[in-house]
């Protein structure tokens, strides 16, 4: 056997090994230019917009939407967390979990949930991302006036007419028998709505303003509105002179109360009394999650209250200090006699 017939044989030897062991052993003829398994792509949150959904008495419902950025190489078992956290106890309120799967491409997906609580207050909006089981993201939001969020059952299109010269509720004198007047009562609604309105009833209640006592009381149905008209709503009561009283305006639609407003009717001559204006209009607001660092209460002169107590009385500085010179005095001379 010559040399050329060796080295052919021993070539041929070591390419049967190599393909037995290839076949034998996946992986034993590795791509030299193989880094190994692909690292995911990075994924975070872009924003976390959050609308009320249905509302009832005594719980809103909040559509969270995240919409996740994805880059890069395709990412596996991509979970994200939603949870509400009462912005004054710090309590989950509640929580939803959603499995998004895989990610791919270079592009956003949005994930959505509905998360449930008690239509009071305010709440704190977490969304956490996870990559098979570790967090990657955060981000927060904050919703507060939940109570501003009006039932299903108690919204309508028709409400108290408020304009410059058209009061909501306007009051006259009709006629006065000895002791007693009449007063001539008229609320004004408007439809705002894209439909007539009916099945409404205004309630008149007319209370005594030093005492609170309710006077007289009348009931009386509204007739159908058509859309974007105002239409009144009149009635007369019967109260003692000479006293000075709250009108309130109750609009009922199938006995849910809809809307309020109130006037006066000035009939002492000596007082003159007038509308309440306590009352604080509550908006339901989204906004992003901030830690708000409470600053000292400010000082009537215009500084900061540190919490500082002053020493001195005003006043009685100079009197303080001549009472304390003589009885040093004083003293002073007993010890020498």
């Amino acid at each position: 056997m010559n040399r050329e017939t060796t080295f052919v044989a021993a070539a041929a030897v070591v390419a049967v090994v190599s393909l037995v062991a290839a076949a034998v052993v996946p992986g034993a003829l590795a791509d030299p230019t193989d880094d190994g398994p692909l690292r995911p792509g990075p994924v975070q949150v872009e924003e976390v917009p959050i609308t009320p959904g249905a509302v009832t008495g005594e719980t809103a419902t909040l559509a969270v939407e995240t919409r996740l950025e994805h880059r890069g190489n395709p990412t596996d078992n991509v979970t994200v967390l939603f949870r509400a956290i009462d912005s004054e106890s710090n309590l989950v309120e509640t929580s939803r979990t959603v499995d998004v799967g895989e990610l791919t491409g270079d592009r956003e997906t949005p994930v959505r949930a509905n998360l449930t609580v008690a239509r009071e207050g305010g709440y704190e909006i977490e969304t956490v991302v996870f990559r098979d089981g570790e967090r990657v993201d955060t981000a927060s939001r904050r919703v507060s006036g939940l109570e501003a969020l009006t039932p299903a059952y108690a919204r309508s299109n028709v409400e108290f007419a408020e304009s410059t010269g058209l009061q909501p509720v306007s009051v006259s004198v009709g006629s006065a028998d000895g002791d007693q007047v009449t007063l001539d009562l008229s609320a004004a609604l408007t439809n705002g709505g894209d439909a007539p309105t009916g099945d409404l009833e205004v309630t008149f209640v007319v209370r005594q303003a030093e005492s609170n006592v309710v006077a007289d009381r009348v009931t009386v149905p509204v007739d159908e509105i058509r859309a974007g008209r105002t239409s009144t709503a009149d009635a007369s009561v019967t109260v003692p002179a000479e006293y000075n009283y709250y009108v309130d305006a109750i609009l009922w639609r199938d006995d849910v109360h809809v809307d309020s407003a109130q006037s006066v009717a000035n009939l002492d001559p000596t007082e003159r009394i007038s509308a309440d204006v306590t009352e604080q209009e509550v908006e339901f607001e989204v906004e992003d999650f901030e830690s708000d660092d409470e600053e000292p209460p400010a000082a009537e002169d215009g500084g900061v209250n540190r919490g500082t107590t002053q020493s001195d009385t005003p006043g009685f500085g100079v009197v303080v200090a001549v009472v304390a010179l003589l009885s040093t005095a004083l003293f002073a001379r007993r010890r020498s006699e």
